[in-house]
């Protein structure tokens, strides 16, 4: 069933490796562009860092994805920990209290909260599921990776254009 199977899941890693990683590339030119007001505070340096585990966690499970003749438990068990991380790192970076005061509460939610729990929890449910064979396996990934991608984007946006506000 390809819900457990990465060899099935090719096509999607590809578009998902060169969409995230051309997005971050962008994300760097945004970054080099506005360098001096990003490091001027903590809120835009960690909006920097959050936006960036947004687009480089995709990367990495699409590159996991296409490891040729990989085990579904292996792919399972490194899913489990790339979500586990990235959830650790995105909640270090996305302390509510820090967020900037023109941001509402419930812009940082939907903008912040949402993105980085749904890719960490898709991963690991992700993960856990191909491993055991049960909870949908890999059809987990796409709702992650895409939130997380539009996430992404919305906060690069932020970062090049509503910066200059």
């Amino acid at each position: 069933m390809s819900a457990y199977q990465a060899e099935a899941w090719a096509d999607f890693g590809v578009a998902v490796a060169g969409a995230s990683g051309a997005l971050a590339g962008l994300l760097f030119v945004a970054l080099s562009i506005n360098l001096e007001r990003i490091l001027a505070g903590y809120r835009l340096t960690a909006r920097a860092g959050h936006t960036l585990m947004l687009l480089a966690a995709p990367l990495i499970i699409a590159l996991l994805l296409l490891i040729p003749g990989q085990s579904e438990s292996v792919l399972g068990a490194e899913l489990v920990a790339l979500g586990t991380v990235t959830a650790a790192w995105l909640a270090v970076l996305n302390r509510p209290w820090l967020r900037s005061s023109e941001q509402t509460l419930l812009l940082w939610i939907i903008n912040s909260a949402i993105p980085a729990g749904l890719l960490s929890v898709a991963t690991i449910v992700g993960g856990l599921g191909t491993i055991t064979g049960t909870l949908g396996g890999l059809y987990w990934l796409p709702a992650g990776v895409i939130v997380a991608l539009i996430g992404a984007l919305v906060n690069a946006w932020v970062l090049l254009v509503e910066i200059l506000r």
